[in-house]
């Protein structure tokens, strides 16, 4: 049996894949992977808290937003990345103090 504390050692998982992919990565693309698994075991968490609560829908209706959101910042970081693509040639994040002028 599938319980509660599966989902919850699962969503830690990729929750702490997501911050070290986030904190020891240097390209820009894998940052964004990172902040993607950070927000998909948000998504787990309420997916699965909403199934073993009162049962409400209120954590599927959240995840739904979470995924809007994602959408929307998948879509605007990577029009970012290609940006400073064109400009410095390279997806580094050490380099990505020359779009400030």
């Amino acid at each position: 049996m599938i319980g509660l504390n599966h989902y919850l050692f699962v969503s830690a998982a990729l929750f702490s894949l997501g911050v070290m992919g986030v904190l020891t990565r240097k390209n820009a693309v894998n940052v964004l992977m990172g902040i993607e698994l950070i927000l998909n075991s948000a998504n787990i968490n309420l997916v699965a808290f909403s199934r073993y609560s009162v049962a409400s829908l209120d954590g599927q209706i959240f995840a739904v937003f979470v995924i809007i959101i994602a959408a929307a910042e998948a879509a605007v970081a990577l029009a970012i990345v290609l940006s400073m693509y064109r400009i410095v040639k390279s997806v580094n994040l050490d380099q990505a103090d020359t779009l400030k002028g």
